[in-house]
Formats: structure tokens, sequence, C-alpha cells
């Protein structure tokens, strides 16, 4: 592509480039976007279908998470992929609420396509929807209850509400339970006395075999390691826990050197001094008090020995990550070198012991007075099942996470969007300009979480949208679609409740996504040059089979 100034042309664009402009850029954007959506719409929801996803290895996922469907699918349309951030966000920031999401953000789109066709500029749709994303935060937050935090059936109603459809729904009873208690022992008062949950301190080990059952909540951290000697003790009660994150082995100089030895007695030497300052470090750690050392890097076998003498036990190579949460849980510090070790450095634990669980073996650190981190170790028939297992109980976790943090909720089984598109057709109404088009059209997108719903329930959607409008212009904000029964009834007393930051942050992730999208008038892409012809060959002769050169077989 060339322009032209001053009669000289000016090369703007390779010849390997390809430009879709305009409506057909617009177009072709929102057709990826909405086939994103429409992959993972029939998830949504108590009755939703799973997926079978199958990587290029062979390796099989089994799940109707809606930001692990759209993480291991290939997708290559740009505008598609943006969608898919908006799960990872929505992922991130809220734990559940990925597919709604998704769908949201392409039925917003699939409405903007409308408006476009009607010859209405895409500034006055982004306009319409961040006025229509306005007002339903104002709603949300009209509309959303106060949650007793320490009521612990609220707090699981919140839990059971994001596990419902999904695979492990039969145990949710007991999966809500660990996912209430642990979040609440990793709660902390930050400032203002407002409460803090970083769910990074809950550590997820995962072990096939096993029921589902058979999960465990630590009150303290299990780590998949094992005692480094076999003459030192498995299990430790009263446990003093020096955390080292140095190495217990000799160390290397730091410049290069050679060191000659032309005599017996200074080889003896030499090793004579290297045994003695193993055994110094195995000394200091017995001198500050400790019976059970981890160790972030390597013990040397001497190290080893001489713990195992003093009936020291060790474990070697534990992740960073862990070494954090240990710290977390016991109250002893990460000590970089052992010449810092002391007895207020160390970390307490009513008991240390190795067991073997799933066949391998694991250190448990538990009855830990006041832990701030703790563990779950998830089990489960196959690997598939713990992995998908490992996935609910993160969206359990974030959404209990939520609600201590916040204290707010709304009501669920699309009461929330049902409730949102009303009063946004109110507000609608209220304005003057184009944008009152696209603010109806934002609220005609909203309706499509309800009847996602119906649909995958094999319930005719157009009554049941037509009985929850007419519930909620009576006034009842909390009428939510019963999915087993096809009623239409309150769903906060019947215990379907979301935090609000869930549908929050749906909403506006979404409409994010979709008006950027919408902005878009001009894609621009640059295409591989073709390889050079083989020596002798003419170009555009080359090719598979006689193909014609630039085509590839499919």
């Amino acid at each position: 592509m060339a322009g032209q100034l001053g009669g000289v042309p000016i090369l703007v664009l390779g010849a390997g480039s390809e430009r879709i402009r305009g409506r057909d850029a617009q177009s072709a954007n929102i057709n990826a976007a909405k086939a994103v959506a429409d992959a993972v719409r029939t998830t949504l929801g108590p009755k939703g279908m799973d997926k079978m996803l199958v990587g290029a290895m062979g390796d099989v996922v089994i799940t109707n998470d809606g930001a692990t469907i759209l993480k291991e699918m290939e997708i290559e349309s740009p505008a598609a992929k943006m969608i898919v951030e908006v799960a990872k966000t929505v992922d991130s920031v809220a734990g559940d609420g990925t597919t709604t999401s998704v769908v949201i953000g392409g039925e917003l789109l699939k409405k903007a396509e409308d408006l476009l066709e009607q010859q209405l500029h895409p500034t006055v749709v982004i306009l319409g929807y961040n006025l229509a994303a306005e007002k339903a935060r104002e709603v949300l937050a009209e509309i959303s209850s106060d949650i007793d935090v320490e009521n612990e059936e609220e707090l699981k109603k919140v839990a059971r509400t994001s596990i419902t459809g999904k695979f492990a729904e039969s145990s949710r009873e007991f999966l809500s339970e660990i996912a209430m208690q642990a979040v609440k022992n990793i709660a902390e008062t930050g400032h203002g006395g407002a409460r803090v949950v970083d769910i990074d301190n809950i550590c997820v080990e995962k072990k096939v075999g096993g029921r589902i059952e058979d999960t465990e909540l630590v009150q303290g951290i299990a780590i998949d390691k094992e005692v480094v000697h076999p003459g030192m003790p498995t299990k430790v009660e009263d446990a003093k826990v020096a955390l080292v994150s140095a190495s217990l082995e000799v160390k290397k100089t730091e410049t290069s050197a050679e060191l000659k030895i032309t005599t017996s007695d200074q080889l003896k030497g030499f090793l004579d001094e290297e045994e003695h300052e193993l055994k110094a470090m195995a000394e200091r750690i017995k001198e500050s008090g400790a019976n059970v050392v981890i160790c972030q890097k390597g013990i040397d076998d001497l190290v080893q020995h001489y713990l195992a003498k003093y009936g020291i036990m060790a474990v070697r190579r534990s992740k960073k990550s862990d070494m954090d949460r240990l710290a977390k849980a016991t109250g002893g510090n990460v000590v970089t070198t052992l010449e810092e070790l002391s007895k207020s450095d160390l970390g307490y634990a009513g008991l240390v012991d190795e067991r073997k669980m799933g066949g391998d073996k694991m250190l448990f650190i538990e009855e830990c007075k006041n832990p701030h981190a703790v563990s779950i170790v998830l089990r489960g028939g196959s690997e598939q099942v713990v992995d998908e297992i490992e996935r609910v109980l993160h969206d359990m976790l974030m959404v209990v996470a939520s609600i201590l943090e916040d204290g707010k909720a709304v009501a669920g089984g699309g009461a929330v969007e049902t409730e949102l598109a009303l009063r946004i057709r109110e507000y609608g109404a209220s304005l003057k300009g184009r944008e009152q088009l696209a603010v109806e059209k934002f609220a005609e997108a909203l309706d499509i979480i309800p009847r996602t719903l119906a649909e995958n329930a094999g319930l005719d959607p157009i009554d049941m949208l037509v009985a929850l409008k007419a519930a909620h212009e009576r006034g009842e904000k909390n009428a939510g679609l019963n999915v087993y029964t096809g009623k239409v009834v309150d769903m906060w007393q019947a215990g379907v409740i979301e935090p609000l930051r869930t549908k929050k942050q749906s909403v506006e992730s979404a409409t994010e996504a979709a008006t950027m999208i919408l902005k878009i008038d001009d894609v621009i892409a640059s295409t591989r040059a073709s390889p050079p012809p083989p020596e002798g060959m003419p170009p555009g002769a080359g090719g598979m089979g006689g193909m014609p050169g630039g085509m590839m077989p499919y």
C-alpha cells in the first residue's frame, strides 16, 4: 500500500501485510468474540455441561470452568484473545463469574452489531454502554445486602453457590466447610480494621488416590518432601522449626582458585577442616534449640549424618513459596545464614510428621498455635478428578475471601441481571440522545444470563424471562430462576448467594472488552513471507506434491 506526497509514492505497508478496514474490521472482530462466548455459554449454571479439551500431546482436561476452557483453547483472533483476557481478569480478581463475563461480553457485541447496521456511530454505542455500566454499578450497590462474616453458615452458602453445577457438586457440603475454614484461618486485619485475605497463603497439594471426601485441611503446612536421612526421626512432637534459606554445604570460592596438595598430611588436614566446618553447621542448629530444619537449598551428606546423630529432622530443597507459608504458619523467621539463627527465629508446631499419601511421602507441619497459612491436601480417583477439584476449590476460596473482605453479597440465579436490565431500561428511557438506543441494548444483553440458565436446564427461555421480569416489576429484587423446578423463587432465601465483587467485576470487564473491540476500525496484520525457492527452481514452482507455491496442504 502506498501513500502520495508531492507526487512521490511513499510505501506505508509492505507487500506481505493484510488489512481489514471499517465495517469489515468491526464485523470480523465481533464475530470472533461471539464465537468465544458461544463456546462457553453451554457451561453456565447448575445444569451446564462440561467440555473435554484434548491437548496436542494427548493430555485431557475435563471442566466447565470458563477461564480454564478459554486458556486451553488455541485461539488466534486478536479480538477473541481480548475476550479471553476478560475471563483471566475476572478469575484473578473474583475467582467465580468468568463464564458470566464472557457471555455478557459476547452479547454486548452482538447487540452493538445491530446498532451499527442501523448506521449508529461506534462512539455513540460506546458512550451508551459506558453510561449503562455506570448505572449498573450504582444499582449493584443499592441491591446488595450485608453478610454477617462471623456467621459460618452464610459463608458456606456463598461457597456452595460457586460449586453448583460443577463436577464436585455432590461433595459441596464437605468442600464448602473446608473452603470456609481455610479462608477464615488466613484472614488478617489490615489498616483501619478491614479484613485482608491473601489466597496465596493457602497451600494446595494434589495427591491421586482415595475419594474426594479424603481431602484434608491441615492447620499448618503440608509439603511434598520427605526426611533426607533414614536415621532421622520421622515424627517430632512439640517441634521447634528452623527455616533456613542458605545451603548447608561447603561453599565454593567466589573466585577461581587452584589448590595443590603434595603430601598426605595436607590432604588429611584439608578433609578434616571441611568436616569440621560441616559439623559446625549441624552444631549451630543444635545450639539454637531446633529439632526440625526446613532448608530451601541442599544439605551435605555429612551435615545430614550429624543432624541425624543429634535427633534433628531435616528436609531439603523446599520451595520458596513453601518457606514463606511455613514462616506464617509457625511464626518463625527465614534466616539467610546459619550465623543469624537464634532461638527467637524458631517457629512452633505441635506435630511434624512424615506420612505416606498416594504412594509418596509428605511432611505435615501442623497443630500450629495461630497459623496464618494453611494447607489443603486434595484427593481424588484420577488426575483429571483432582485437577477439576483444584479449580472448583480455587473458585470457592476466592468467593469466600471476597465476602470476608467486602461483606457484601447479591442473589444469584439470574436475579441480579434481571434487576439490572429492568433498572437500566428505566434509566435509558430518561435519556434524550442517540445513546439511549445503546443503553437499551445493554439492558437487553443482560437478559442473556437468565435466558442461558433456562436453555441449559431444558426450560422455555421466553416463559422464564417473562416470569422473572414480572416478579422484578412487582419489586421482588431477589427473584431468580430455580432451574430444578422451573419456578421463579427468592434466591436469597433459597441460599443462592454470590459476592457483589463477582457481579461487579463481570459487568465491568465485559463492558470494557466490548467497548475496546467496538473502537477498532482497522486491523493490520503482517503475514510471513514465503521462503525462497530451492536453487534451480523458478519462483512459484515450489510446493508439496505439485501444489502451487504459497498453498499449504490441510
